[in-house]
């Protein structure tokens, strides 16, 4: 489990630059896993489920996270998969919080 996990997600308000190269870097490394960062802009993961059913539960896992921490990720459900994409919509990349919620998400994924 990461620490980031522990760390609150803390709304962005705007106004404030998203992370670039090595702050990137030590935050994915904290966030370990499977996640990767596309073009410095979002992180992205697929969950990998045994069916549709249990991809849905997880889907719906994350929806409640996103709406208990107001952070709310792009998710695509397919049969026996769900793709997260995380990114601060707000400033258009990312910021410490998009990790957080990463990490979260992975908790969350140990459950099924």
């Amino acid at each position: 489990m990461s620490d980031l996990s522990r760390r609150e997600c803390v709304p962005c308000k705007g106004k404030v630059p998203p992370l670039k190269g090595d702050a990137i870097g030590a935050l994915l490394e904290e966030l370990g896993g499977s996640w990767h960062v596309v073009d410095e802009h979002h992180l992205e993961n697929e969950f990998r489920f045994r069916n549709f059913r249990e991809a849905l539960e997880f889907a719906n896992r994350v929806g409640e996270l996103a709406e208990r921490v107001n952070h709310h990720p792009d998710l695509h459900v397919g049969w026996g998969r769900v793709k997260v994409t995380v990114f601060t919509h707000k400033i258009g990349g990312l910021t410490e919080t998009d990790f957080v919620f990463a990490a979260k998400t992975d908790e969350l994924s140990l459950r099924h």
